[in-house]
């Protein structure tokens, strides 16, 4: 079962186990790897070196694992990969729980984010939510991250 696009804070608890977001497709490609290479200082050449990650386990460059993790607080935020809360003012990151990099993402690879929601806790003027998220690799059989959102949705 997948929640309708906006979620009253009031109905959050009724969706607990279920799909409330499935983000676009977007590409990972050698530029973005390259963007986040230079941004973290991460050069490390299974990132940035076509020539020698070709000869080694991967078969080609692959992206960060936290690349990939960070696609949560961006991309996937913006292009439907995170619950739509309506009524909240703004959403903020608390944290993160249970972060696993399973399987790498070869540059080019396209992912999205499949999102469960799996708790909600009223606060003072914000409720806690956490999703656990799904990050996948259009093709592959196994996930390339899961972990699980902590957000503050401030009302």
């Amino acid at each position: 079962m997948t929640a309708p696009a906006g979620i009253r804070p009031d109905e959050l608890a009724a969706h607990v186990g279920t799909q409330v977001a499935l983000s676009d497709w977007i590409t990972v490609d050698q530029t973005r790897i390259d963007a986040f290479a230079h941004a973290t200082g991460d050069h490390q050449f299974i990132h940035v070196d076509q020539e020698k990650a070709a000869q080694g386990p991967f078969g080609g460059t692959i992206a960060h694992g936290f690349l990939t993790l960070s696609l949560l607080a961006g991309e996937f935020m913006t292009h439907g990969g995170a619950p739509h809360i309506d009524g909240g003012r703004m959403t903020v990151n608390y944290g993160l729980n249970r972060v696993r990099f399973i399987t790498p993402v070869r540059a080019g690879s396209r992912l999205r984010n499949r999102a469960v929601l799996q708790s909600a806790e009223p606060g003072q003027g914000f409720v806690q939510i956490t999703v656990a998220n799904t990050i996948e690799i259009e093709g592959a059989d196994k996930p390339a991250c899961t972990a699980e959102s902590v957000f503050r949705v401030y009302l």
